[in-house]
């Protein structure tokens, strides 16, 4: 059954590869960085985490299919037809974790029907766990207490928003969005902690007017929702869908709990 219950037994599992990550993290000297295809690096804490999440996800009482950034990847005719299925970033922030700056999260989604369902994002630096079920609500849990989160009420007129963009990249459409807002406060951190940062109500925007898979996005965006933000797509103002042909995101904008005037 798809529930919390659920949810906090997959927020094990990312612990688990949250601890690989950080002995890796607090004790390689090398990470073994290598090139993917596109360019992005690949670390042994990628690879690592990648494991104990699939072993750990393939014991539970629940059985789906898995999509990871790291696994070869599915065709679209066999995938097309998954009812449910796991979408698992098990390092998203590498670019972060090589720099260690502790910005970098492991993130499990469930996906039915082409919308998430459940989410799992773990931060390991931050010992910050947060989760969500669909129509459930979303939580942090950290140093042993249980939070429900709330996303922010704003409108898009309002002075000093906060928004939320990426260490690694801040490009001229990003720069053309902030610009358009009245007097916005930029606030600057990586991998999918920046949709968190909406979720816990400490900023109202995320513009992503560049590149992201579907495994960066999936599981933070279903926090983010039940925390009662959205994630649209930037062009069709449509929630981000997931189990495309081409796992590639469309750009997209994230919002706490936008008000719309009139």
């Amino acid at each position: 059954m798809i529930d919390i219950s659920l949810a906090k037994e997959v927020a094990k599992i990312a612990k688990k590869a949250g601890e690989e990550i950080l002995k890796i993290y607090n004790e390689a000297d090398d990470f073994q960085i290598q090139k993917k295809d596109d360019n992005s690096p690949l670390t042994m804490a990628d690879q690592a985490a990648n494991k104990v999440i699939c072993d750990g996800l393939e014991k539970l009482s629940v059985q789906f299919p898995i999509i990871s950034e790291e696994n070869k990847a599915i065709e679209y005719e066999v995938r097309k037809d998954y009812d449910h299925y796991w979408l698992v970033d098990p390092l998203d922030g590498t670019k972060e974790f090589i720099k260690r700056n502790g910005e970098f999260t492991v993130n499990i989604a469930l996906v039915n029907a082409q919308r998430s369902v459940m989410g799992v994002v773990y931060a390991p630096v931050l010992e910050e766990m947060y989760y969500a079920v669909k129509g459930e609500g979303a939580f942090l849990e950290k140093d042993g207490k249980v939070t429900q989160l709330k996303a922010a009420s704003f409108t898009q007129q309002d002075e000093n928003l906060g928004v939320v963009c990426s260490r690694s990249h801040l490009n001229d459409a990003t720069q053309n969005f902030v610009d358009q807002l009245n007097k916005p406060e930029l606030v600057a951190t990586g991998s999918s902690l920046k949709f968190l940062i909406l979720a816990t109500g400490k900023a109202h925007l995320y513009p992503r007017l560049a590149p992201t898979m579907e495994w960066d996005t999936g599981a933070a965006q279903i926090v983010l929702e039940e925390a009662g933000g959205q994630v649209l797509q930037a062009e069709t103002n449509e929630p981000l869908m997931y189990n495309k042909e081409n796992l590639l995101n469309p750009y997209f904008i994230a919002y706490g709990n936008l008000q719309v005037n009139g």
